[in-house]
């Protein structure tokens, strides 16, 4: 199915295989998802720059340029959800991109049906209303952060785990539920939240200067706590 004129697709689906890709991308359309697809992640990169999908979906190991880096440069040119579909064979690479940003590490071959609500949840026509606390204001519709009144600027990733934690602000989130909620699995990587984690801490504090801040509570996960805003001169 073509995209509409002047309408970015749902979704770009980047797998080398076509006759999975083919297989893939007739199983979405037929869910509503307006879907193309890619063969490299070379390629990958000029579809989403002339396209703007709404979500983007990458097989590993994915040739020319690896998912990982794919994911990276997605997140610092064209911020939008990442997702990284793997087999046996190319684990050791999607674990990577979601060190990079990917927000979902989904089996291959592909379970539509896993798939289907994180591209949902990135097709949302009505705009969602700004997030506040303390002296961050968080825009979910346009991936903008601002501390004071000062843009700060996070990957994707990194954007979702501070709009959850500012979401549920003041009160202990697991670990377990964080994971569940923005990767969609119980089994990630024990060292890839606390590396995001640890990310923005640094630039809630050195960038932005914030009141809030993000406590690791030990053995169960981590609380965003905010002092009183410092007033504006």
């Amino acid at each position: 199915m073509t995209p509409e004129v002047h309408r970015p697709p749902d979704l770009l689906l980047a797998d080398p295989d076509e006759e999975s890709a083919a297989k893939a991308m007739a199983r979405f359309e037929h869910a509503g998802v307006r879907t193309i697809v890619c063969r490299d992640g070379a390629e990958t990169l000029l579809q989403v720059g002339a396209h703007h999908p709404r979500a983007v979906l990458l097989a590993a190991p994915l040739p020319v340029v690896d998912v990982a880096r794919v994911t990276e440069l997605i997140a610092r040119l064209h911020p939008v959800p990442v997702l990284v579909a793997a087999g046996p064979k190319g684990a050791d690479e999607a674990t990577a991109a979601v060190t990079a940003g990917a927000v979902a590490f989904v089996a291959r071959p592909y379970r539509v049906e896993e798939i289907l609500p994180f591209v949902i949840s990135g097709t949302r026509e009505e705009p969602e209303s700004p997030l506040v606390v303390g002296d961050i204001e968080l825009d979910p519709a346009g991936f903008h952060v601002y501390i004071q009144g000062r843009q700060i600027y996070l990957p994707v990733q990194e954007f979702r785990v501070l709009r959850y934690l500012m979401e549920h602000a003041n009160r202990v989130v697991t670990r377990q539920e964080l994971v569940r909620a923005l990767w969609g699995t119980e089994t990630l990587d024990s060292n890839t939240l606390t590396v995001h984690v640890r990310r923005i801490r640094v630039k809630l504090r050195d960038e932005g200067g914030s009141c809030c801040t993000i406590e690791a509570i030990r053995g169960m996960g981590y609380r965003m706590d905010c002092g009183p805003a410092p007033a504006r001169t």
